[in-house]
C-alpha cells in the first residue's frame, strides 16, 4: 500500500488539513536525459527533492536533497530556478491522515557526465531517462506537468504556474 497519494487539479482530491508545504525538486539532466527516482512511499516515479527546511532557502533546500538522495555535493551557484509550481490544486495525502497542499520550486541542474550516485532509503532505483522512455512511465502526479514543461520548452524555460 502507497504511503501517500498524490493529486493535481482533482475535484475529488481531499482538503488539506495541514499548512501548504514549500518544497523545492531538480530537473537533472545529462546528455539529454533527465534523472528521475522510483519513490518507495507511492512506487511511482519522480523528480529528486522534498521539503525546504524552516532555515533554508529554496536553493540550499534542493542542494541538499541532492545529497541526501542520491549523494552528490552540489555548488548552490550551478542550480539554475526554473519557477514555482504552486496552483492550490496539488495535494499530498499521507497514510498518517496529514494532507498537504503543496508549493514546488523547480530548479535545473546540467550534468556533464552521468555521476556515481547511491540510492537513497526513500528511492528504489535511479535511471536517466529519454523524452521517448518517459512516455509510459508511472510519473508522480504532482510533477508529471512540471516534467512535461521541461521538455515542451525545450529544457530551460519552465511555466511559472503561481
Amino acid at each position: 500500500m502507497a504511503i501517500v497519494q498524490f493529486y493535481r487539479g482533482d475535484p475529488n482530491a481531499p482538503k488539506p488539513t495541514m499548512p501548504a508545504h514549500l518544497g523545492a525538486n531538480a530537473i537533472i539532466t545529462c546528455q539529454d536525459r533527465l534523472l528521475l527516482e522510483r519513490r518507495r512511499d507511492s512506487d511511482t516515479w519522480g523528480l529528486v527533492g522534498g521539503g525546504v527546511k524552516a532555515h533554508e532557502t529554496e536553493r540550499q533546500a534542493i542542494a541538499r536533497e541532492i545529497y541526501e538522495e542520491l549523494g552528490l555535493r552540489v555548488d548552490t551557484s550551478r542550480l539554475r530556478k526554473l519557477g514555482v509550481y504552486g496552483e492550490p490544486g496539488r495535494i499530498a495525502a499521507f497514510q498518517d491522515g496529514s494532507i498537504w497542499r503543496m508549493v514546488i520550486v523547480v530548479f535545473a541542474l546540467e550534468l556533464a557526465e552521468i555521476p556515481e550516485m547511491r540510492i537513497s532509503a526513500e528511492s528504489r532505483a535511479l535511471r536517466f531517462f529519454t523524452r521517448e522512455e518517459l512516455r509510459d512511465l508511472p510519473i508522480v502526479v504532482t510533477h508529471s506537468d512540471i516534467v512535461a514543461d521541461w521538455f515542451l520548452n525545450a529544457r530551460g524555460a519552465a511555466g511559472q504556474n503561481e
